[in-house]
């Protein structure tokens, strides 16, 4: 065999063997990093939300974590709750950007289903539910539809 023949050979190899192969790694690391940015947005949500509930221990005296609306609030505290409520839904909305589709794989729809229940949690306070209206105005309307369908699905026990 000359030296043509044998470029000409392991050309052929290339082509049948290396090439496809080429395009399977590619492939496989494309998911890969596919995976770990959604990961990544993930821990940076859940981060965000950790930050979160931080700040809603240092108001105790609204017992944001009790799950029937808090009676007798001043002013001031109403201000406080409202602002609290908006942070949170700004939250829950940039997680529904981020990671909710319509169609999701097992692991997308694991991440997606504990942003749900955090948002169903805060749904089931009564002074949360009132103050949907108020929050809701100009946030994204898919998102609004689904939180008022989740909220509506989750009335105050």
């Amino acid at each position: 065999m000359t030296a043509l023949e044998t470029w000409e050979m392991m050309s052929y190899v290339v082509t049948v063997i290396g090439l496809p192969m080429a395009i399977s790694v590619f492939i496989f690391e494309q998911h890969k990093e596919r995976n770990n940015e959604e990961e990544e947005v993930y821990q940076l949500l859940s981060d965000n939300y950790q930050e979160f509930l931080k700040v809603t221990l240092e108001h105790p005296d609204l017992r944001l974590f009790a799950r029937e609306e808090t009676p007798s609030l001043s002013e001031e505290q109403r201000e406080r709750m409202f602002i609290i409520f908006s942070m949170l839904i700004s939250l829950f909305e940039r997680a529904y950007l981020l990671l909710y589709e319509a169609k999701m794989n097992e692991k997308q729809l694991r991440r997606w289903r504990s942003w749900e229940d955090y948002m169903g949690e805060w749904c089931n306070r009564a002074d949360f539910r009132a103050s949907l209206p108020a929050l809701l105005r100009g946030e994204d309307p898919e998102f609004t539809d689904y939180i008022l369908k989740l909220s509506a699905s989750n009335p105050a026990a």
